[in-house]
């Protein structure tokens, strides 16, 4: 018997590449409209995705000083941002680092956070993350207005200036805990299009194996999914 299938890529539209990221268990993750690339995938995105609401709102925020003397004005940018890790818990925010995994910045090492000038000679910049957690009843509005009053609230100190740095993205704490749910609306679909063959047909699903990605839905939910692809096939 001739063999009779029909391929399912659960291709949508492609998205934005993005640098491959090793995410151990736990680690937090930044949300910006790309997902994680892989070296042997294409840059595209599926269908069966699950899409839920992200743990943080995150804000990239700069602390930048432009006092004459350098030590003076690398002392003031780190005492404001020292200022701003004691004051954050009174506006149900936390401080972080990273571009990609997100690191808690804390009075143990906010002094490693690294300078550079900011385009004007006698000038020094850092930049680091200001975030809040996306809960129940918190919106993309919410998650701005917390972030705008508690950059308002943290002093000044010296020449020293803080202001957010682009725009609202998100955070996702330990991406790949999703896995069985999205091997499940995986399975779902899968077992739902072989049936309208007939029973005599299954399928084979692939690309189970590879890390969770993800991309940004909205405001304040992402994409999660598994890059996979499955065929449907007669069982003999």
């Amino acid at each position: 018997m001739k063999w009779l299938f029909a391929a399912f890529s659960l291709i949508s539209a492609p998205a934005l590449a993005q640098q491959v990221i090793p995410v151990a268990a736990a680690q937090e993750i930044v949300v910006t409209g790309s997902r994680r690339q892989a070296d042997d995938y294409s840059d595209t995105m599926p269908i069966i995705t699950l899409r839920r609401t992200a743990d943080f709102a995150v804000q990239e925020v700069k602390v930048a000083g432009d006092t004459r003397e350098a030590s003076k004005r690398r002392d003031e940018i780190y005492a404001m941002i020292r200022g701003a890790i004691e004051l954050a818990g009174k506006y149900d925010v936390e401080l972080a680092t990273g571009e990609y995994v997100v690191e808690p910045l804390t009075l143990a090492n906010y002094k490693n956070l690294p300078l550079s000038n900011d385009g004007r000679p006698d000038t020094d910049k850092t930049v680091f993350l200001v975030k809040t957690r996306l809960a129940p009843g918190v919106d993309a509005k919410t998650a701005l207005d917390r972030i705008a009053r508690f950059l308002k609230a943290v002093p000044s100190v010296g020449r020293a200036e803080m202001t957010e740095k682009d725009d609202l993205t998100l955070s996702v704490v330990n991406p790949d805990q999703y896995r069985p749910q999205i091997i499940g609306l995986i399975a779902v679909d899968a077992e739902a299009t072989a049936a309208k063959f007939g029973a005599g047909y299954g399928v084979e699903v692939r690309g189970l194996d590879r890390p969770v990605e993800w991309a940004r839905a909205s405001l304040t939910e992402v994409f999660l999914y598994l890059p996979s692809a499955y065929v449907v096939r007669p069982k003999n």
